[in-house]
């Protein structure tokens, strides 16, 4: 069970930052790690900066520790110093029993000296001050012990003052090893705010605030020891994602694509123009009587052909798509998974306040295919367990998702970056390696060509974004687009958001 530990709060710390901020980061951080609890980890570890102001996280108290502990250690050098002590004690000690074992054990003065020694503290200086005022018996290591009060300055305060300061350092390591778990209801906040001050601790609970903002704002919520994001989390990662490619696509647009079907006609009732011969009367009777007025300046009202208004119109149609999100082993490298991913929850943010009549499917492939839904999306990840490519696997998967969404206007979108290396037949699965680095696995691509011929017989069209342009793999995208009329892409991770949002946006509709 979690436990949070509350105190006062000081509003100049994570109270002066917005909590879309603070989620802001945290879904930078998940697209590094693909991983809520890692991302959540990192956001306490690193903190937060917005503009002017900033929370430290709990690598900037680990540093003060360490800062700390290193001024101990380069003032006073003791830890060696204090063994040497130690060790002298001990023989000292040791020279002293031995002479009163092997004395008269009758005298009462003897027996009272061996349980002084026996009950002397455990700590040194505690121990040498204790002794100062003890008559030894041996001569011998009452000399040496005169020498070790000597050395340590003629007093046993100056031992005690190096004994206080390594327990400090002693305290110093176990508020270290309590930082490092990262675990706010793991820290002794008495002993933050006595090494580290004031400020510590208020540094403290500004990155322990962190977490009970985003808690608080119903971005994600505590399921036990760990995280899960809630439905508005997961809606807030997808503005963000379709929020960096749109601010890429402002440097760098590409052209628009007229759709192949026109579907119904949609009115924008805030733009009007003068109806020409052939238009549809969609008449925007207040601006055309306007006109009329302004005309005739009198009533009634006569109305002729140059007064008419029209609503500009649009063509749209529905459109049910599928997205294939390649997640084997191989889109781990330069960045493609994260940018596959980043687009997939684009266009479902995309999809859900712009067309929400559309159907928009996920399906995400590696070595068998399996159905995502966008709860699932930011902390999907590629798979090391199950390394193949199983392209038909997806392309059927697919179908089936598109035959519960009937349309016009069917299309599935496939994101990868090699070859197949699996494939289904019969109800088994097949997985085979390339003859060679960057060869051809020929069966897995005759099968997943044959689920092609299928799709595309149904009337789906295939567009698929490819990661890589090797010869043998454009040979095999060139034969799926051939089979299928759809289009194949060839592009880098940090451009396939511009390449993909872009054509699919400006195929949707157009104005007409």
């Amino acid at each position: 069970m979690r436990k949070i530990r509350y105190s006062r709060w000081d509003r100049a710390g994570a109270d002066a930052v917005e909590t879309d901020s603070v989620f802001d980061q945290l879904n930078d951080y998940m697209n590094d790690t693909g991983d809520l609890q890692q991302a959540m980890r990192r956001l306490m570890q690193r903190g937060l900066k917005q503009g002017e102001s900033r929370v430290p996280g709990m690598e900037d108290l680990l540093s003060q520790v360490a800062r700390e502990m290193r001024r101990l250690y380069e003032q006073y050098r003791l830890q060696t110093a204090q063994d040497g002590v130690k060790q002298q004690l001990e023989s000292i000690l040791s020279e002293e029993r031995q002479t009163l074992d092997q004395a008269d054990e009758t005298d009462p003065e003897i027996e009272d000296k061996k349980k002084f020694l026996d009950r002397l503290p455990g700590k040194t200086s505690d121990a040498v001050e204790r002794l100062a005022d003890y008559d030894f018996e041996n001569q011998q290591a009452s000399d040496k012990f005169q020498d070790l009060l000597s050395m340590l300055g003629q007093t046993p305060l100056d031992l005690k003052e190096a004994q206080d300061l390594i327990d400090r350092l002693e305290e110093l390591r176990r508020l270290e090893g309590q930082l490092s778990s990262m675990r706010p209801d793991q820290i002794d906040l008495e002993l933050l705010q006595k090494l580290l001050g004031e400020q510590a601790l208020k540094d403290f609970e500004g990155v322990s605030r962190l977490e009970s903002m985003l808690e608080d704002d119903g971005y994600v919520v505590a399921r036990g020891d760990h995280f899960e994001l809630t439905p508005r989390g997961v809606r807030r990662i997808g503005q963000l994602a379709l929020r960096d490619i749109f601010e890429q696509l402002r440097r760098d647009a590409l052209g628009r694509h007229a759709i192949r079907k026109r579907g119904s006609q949609e009115l924008l009732t805030e733009q009007s123009r003068p109806y020409a011969q052939g238009d549809a009367l969609h008449i925007n009777i207040i601006h055309t009587l306007k006109n009329a007025l302004l005309a005739e300046g009198r009533l009634p009202i006569r109305l002729r052909p140059e007064d008419f208004m029209v609503y500009e119109s649009e063509h749209s149609t529905r459109a049910a798509t599928v997205l294939l999100l390649d997640m084997s082993w191989s889109m781990s490298w330069d960045g493609r998974f994260a940018a596959a991913k980043k687009v997939a929850l684009a266009m479902d943010s995309l999809m859900r306040a712009m067309h929400p009549r559309d159907y928009f499917g996920i399906v995400g492939f590696f070595t068998r295919a399996v159905e995502l839904k966008a709860k699932d999306l930011p902390e999907a990840t590629w798979n090391m367990g199950d390394p193949f490519t199983n392209l038909q696997d997806g392309l059927h998967l697919a179908s089936e998702m598109l035959d519960r969404k009937p349309s016009q206007n069917q299309q599935m979108i496939i994101i990868t970056d090699g070859q197949p290396t699996a494939y289904c037949r019969q109800g088994r699965l097949y997985c085979e390696w390339p003859l060679s680095f960057g060869g051809i696995s020929q069966r897995a691509a005759e099968e997943t060509l044959r689920e092609a011929e299928r799709v595309t017989r149904r009337g789906i069209t295939i567009n698929t974004f490819m990661l890589d342009d090797s010869p043998v793999l454009k040979e095999f995208v060139d034969a799926l687009t051939r089979i299928n009329h759809g289009r194949a892409f060839y592009t880098r991770p940090e451009r396939l958001g511009e390449y993909l949002l872009v054509d699919y946006v400006s195929r949707r509709r157009k104005r007409v």
